[in-house]
């Protein structure tokens, strides 16, 4: 379903900058650790945490032939790393209530991308946002309870962001997970 084709484009108006408001520096980008290296235990613990995130340390320590202290000391070094990012579940989305999704497209105005992905983090049902290269510039998963909410959040929401230029929302018929699994290998190298 097209949204908003080319002919429809919008050009975002451009801002005067006032002679009284000095300029801001733009914010210093937080440093980011250089990345450690993963061995075979990491990458085992990591393909474990993945396929079962309630795991527990000492089920984790017993299958990667480690020490508890050990696998626990791995564990917090990898999200104090940033390897892990986080635990969560992974829900079927139609049995939660949530029985419309999409792949929105948008194209943004140059150098907007910080900006919209700010307010596209604040969608209600928004549950993946990327910064992409191609015909559009982001691409966005969503999932509402139905069509007409879906409606709703691209019409009134995602085109009133004054950065976003056009959309094309890509309806998903249906959706398989593919989240590691114990029967397939590993895929961290």
């Amino acid at each position: 379903m097209a949204d908003r084709g080319e002919e429809q484009d919008r050009t975002p108006p451009t801002a005067t900058p006032s002679a009284a408001a000095p300029a801001s520096p733009a914010p210093e980008p937080v440093p980011v650790p250089p990345a450690r290296p993963l061995d075979a235990i990491d990458r085992d613990i990591l393909r474990i945490l993945q396929t079962d995130g309630r795991a527990s340390i000492r089920s984790v320590a017993e299958r990667v032939h480690v020490s508890r202290a050990n696998a626990y000391a791995r564990i917090n070094r990898l999200v104090e790393d940033g390897v892990i990012r986080g635990f969560g579940a992974r829900v079927d989305h139609e049995r939660a209530g949530q029985g419309a999704s999409a792949y929105i497209t948008l194209k943004i105005v140059q150098n907007s991308w910080r900006t919209v992905r700010e307010q596209l983090q604040a969608l209600p049902g928004a549950t993946h946002i990327a910064l992409v290269s191609g015909d559009f510039d982001v691409l966005l998963l969503v999932h509402t309870p139905d069509n007409r909410a879906l409606r709703e959040l691209v019409l009134t929401r995602i085109q009133s962001i004054p950065e976003v230029l056009s959309t094309r929302t890509l309806l998903v018929f249906e959706e398989t997970d593919l989240g590691p699994r114990p029967d397939r290998p590993a895929e961290l190298a």
